[in-house]
Protein backbone atom coordinates (compact mmCIF):
# COMPACT_ATOMS: atom_id res chain seq x y z
CA UNK A 1 0.00 0.00 0.00
CA UNK A 2 1.36 3.25 -0.91
CA UNK A 3 0.95 6.55 1.08
CA UNK A 4 -0.72 9.23 -0.98
CA UNK A 5 2.21 12.39 -1.21
CA UNK A 6 -0.46 14.99 -0.20
CA UNK A 7 -0.83 13.45 3.51
CA UNK A 8 3.01 12.92 3.24
CA UNK A 9 3.15 16.46 2.78
CA UNK A 10 0.94 17.42 5.43
CA UNK A 11 2.65 15.41 7.93
CA UNK A 12 5.66 16.85 7.38
CA UNK A 13 4.17 20.67 6.93
CA UNK A 14 2.59 19.83 10.37
CA UNK A 15 5.85 18.15 11.97
CA UNK A 16 7.89 21.33 11.19
CA UNK A 17 5.45 23.85 12.29
CA UNK A 18 5.59 21.95 15.98
CA UNK A 19 8.92 21.54 15.65
CA UNK A 20 9.23 25.98 15.28
CA UNK A 21 6.45 25.90 18.27
CA UNK A 22 9.17 23.98 20.46
CA UNK A 23 12.01 26.06 19.79
CA UNK A 24 9.92 29.16 20.41
CA UNK A 25 9.39 27.72 23.95
CA UNK A 26 12.74 26.80 24.53
CA UNK A 27 13.89 30.18 24.11
CA UNK A 28 11.61 31.65 26.57
CA UNK A 29 13.92 31.74 29.99
CA UNK A 30 12.52 29.70 32.91
CA UNK A 31 15.53 31.46 35.06
CA UNK A 32 17.04 34.62 35.09
CA UNK A 33 20.14 36.26 36.87
CA UNK A 34 19.30 39.82 38.66
CA UNK A 35 21.18 41.86 40.91
CA UNK A 36 19.33 42.60 43.92
CA UNK A 37 18.46 46.36 44.72
CA UNK A 38 17.10 46.54 47.90
CA UNK A 39 15.25 43.79 50.16
CA UNK A 40 11.65 45.92 50.60
CA UNK A 41 10.69 42.62 52.96
CA UNK A 42 10.89 39.55 54.23
CA UNK A 43 9.41 38.07 51.12
CA UNK A 44 9.93 41.28 48.61
CA UNK A 45 13.09 42.35 46.65
CA UNK A 46 13.36 45.05 44.53
CA UNK A 47 15.39 44.63 41.41
CA UNK A 48 16.69 46.58 38.06
CA UNK A 49 17.22 45.33 34.29
CA UNK A 50 14.33 43.05 34.71
CA UNK A 51 11.58 44.31 32.14
CA UNK A 52 12.04 46.18 29.10
CA UNK A 53 13.78 49.54 30.96
CA UNK A 54 16.97 48.67 32.30
CA UNK A 55 16.54 51.15 35.07
CA UNK A 56 13.30 49.97 36.18
CA UNK A 57 12.75 48.91 39.67
CA UNK A 58 10.84 45.83 39.67
CA UNK A 59 8.86 44.23 43.01
CA UNK A 60 9.67 40.46 43.10
CA UNK A 61 7.31 38.19 45.53
CA UNK A 62 8.78 35.46 46.78
CA UNK A 63 6.41 32.39 45.99
CA UNK A 64 5.23 30.18 48.81
CA UNK A 65 6.02 32.69 51.82
CA UNK A 66 4.35 34.94 54.17
CA UNK A 67 7.01 36.67 55.92
CA UNK A 68 5.68 39.27 58.66
CA UNK A 69 5.05 43.43 57.57
CA UNK A 70 8.37 45.73 58.88
CA UNK A 71 5.76 46.81 61.54
CA UNK A 72 5.11 43.71 63.19
CA UNK A 73 7.70 43.84 65.43
CA UNK A 74 10.41 42.19 65.73
CA UNK A 75 9.15 39.21 63.24
CA UNK A 76 8.90 41.44 60.05
CA UNK A 77 12.52 43.63 61.08
CA UNK A 78 14.09 40.03 61.43
CA UNK A 79 12.96 38.21 58.56
CA UNK A 80 14.08 41.28 56.51
CA UNK A 81 17.21 41.02 57.77
CA UNK A 82 17.80 37.56 57.17
CA UNK A 83 16.53 37.66 53.96
CA UNK A 84 19.29 40.92 53.51
CA UNK A 85 22.15 38.19 54.66
CA UNK A 86 21.44 35.46 52.49
CA UNK A 87 21.84 37.57 49.45
CA UNK A 88 24.48 39.17 51.11
CA UNK A 89 24.95 42.16 47.74
CA UNK A 90 25.50 38.78 45.54
CA UNK A 91 23.63 38.54 42.20
CA UNK A 92 20.30 36.11 42.39
CA UNK A 93 18.23 33.66 40.39
CA UNK A 94 14.92 34.14 39.82
CA UNK A 95 12.69 30.86 38.32
CA UNK A 96 9.47 31.38 37.26
CA UNK A 97 6.63 29.33 37.53
CA UNK A 98 2.71 29.04 36.14
CA UNK A 99 1.47 33.00 36.95
CA UNK A 100 4.59 35.17 36.68
CA UNK A 101 2.76 38.15 38.32
CA UNK A 102 0.31 39.09 41.08
CA UNK A 103 -2.33 41.18 40.91
CA UNK A 104 -0.31 43.64 42.63
CA UNK A 105 2.27 43.60 39.23
CA UNK A 106 4.51 41.85 41.44
CA UNK A 107 7.28 39.25 39.65
CA UNK A 108 6.41 36.02 41.25
CA UNK A 109 9.55 33.64 41.81
CA UNK A 110 11.59 31.22 43.36
CA UNK A 111 14.86 32.84 44.20
CA UNK A 112 17.99 30.91 43.74
CA UNK A 113 21.50 31.64 44.98
CA UNK A 114 23.98 28.96 44.93
CA UNK A 115 21.99 26.28 45.21
CA UNK A 116 19.84 27.23 47.92
CA UNK A 117 16.25 28.00 47.43
CA UNK A 118 16.59 31.17 49.41
CA UNK A 119 12.56 31.20 49.63
CA UNK A 120 12.50 27.63 51.43
CA UNK A 121 15.78 28.87 53.44
CA UNK A 122 13.57 31.48 54.63
CA UNK A 123 10.71 29.38 55.90
CA UNK A 124 12.91 26.88 57.17
CA UNK A 125 14.93 28.95 59.72
CA UNK A 126 11.15 30.17 61.15
CA UNK A 127 11.29 33.78 59.17
CA UNK A 128 8.31 33.27 56.91
CA UNK A 129 5.16 31.09 56.64
CA UNK A 130 4.58 28.77 53.93
CA UNK A 131 1.60 29.87 51.80
CA UNK A 132 0.18 27.61 48.48
CA UNK A 133 -0.93 29.86 46.22
CA UNK A 134 -2.46 28.75 42.84
CA UNK A 135 -1.36 28.41 40.45
CA UNK A 136 2.29 28.38 41.33
CA UNK A 137 3.02 25.09 43.41
CA UNK A 138 6.48 23.73 41.63
CA UNK A 139 8.10 23.96 45.15
CA UNK A 140 5.08 23.33 47.42
CA UNK A 141 6.39 19.92 49.08
CA UNK A 142 9.69 21.46 50.13
CA UNK A 143 8.34 24.82 51.75
CA UNK A 144 5.74 22.60 53.39
CA UNK A 145 8.39 20.81 54.89
CA UNK A 146 10.61 23.52 55.51
CA UNK A 147 7.56 25.04 57.38
CA UNK A 148 7.29 21.43 59.60
CA UNK A 149 10.79 21.43 60.34
CA UNK A 150 10.71 25.29 61.96
CA UNK A 151 7.96 23.94 63.98
CA UNK A 152 9.01 21.32 65.25
CA UNK A 153 12.39 22.99 66.27
CA UNK A 154 10.93 26.03 67.42
CA UNK A 155 12.71 28.45 64.92
CA UNK A 156 11.49 31.99 64.74
CA UNK A 157 8.04 32.19 64.39
CA UNK A 158 7.69 29.30 66.06
CA UNK A 159 9.82 29.66 69.51
CA UNK A 160 7.45 28.44 71.46
CA UNK A 161 8.38 31.20 74.96
CA UNK A 162 7.87 33.92 72.14
CA UNK A 163 6.08 32.98 69.36
CA UNK A 164 4.47 35.00 66.44
CA UNK A 165 0.30 35.85 67.53
CA UNK A 166 -0.87 36.73 64.49
CA UNK A 167 -0.52 35.01 61.02
CA UNK A 168 1.11 38.12 58.67
CA UNK A 169 -2.46 37.82 57.26
CA UNK A 170 -4.28 38.25 59.61
CA UNK A 171 -1.85 41.03 61.38
CA UNK A 172 -2.25 43.03 57.86
CA UNK A 173 -6.23 42.50 58.03
CA UNK A 174 -6.24 43.92 61.50
CA UNK A 175 -3.74 46.62 61.84
CA UNK A 176 -4.60 48.22 58.62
Amino acid sequence: MRFPTHLLTISLLFLLLNACHFQEKKTVKPQQEVKVTRVATGNTLEISGLREQINLLTQVRLIGTDAAPRRQTPFGYRAQQRLQELIDDKPVMLEFDVQREDKYDRTLAYVWQNDVLLNEQLIKEGHALFVARSPNHKYDLRLERAQHFARIMGKGIWNPEKPMRFTPAEYRRRFR
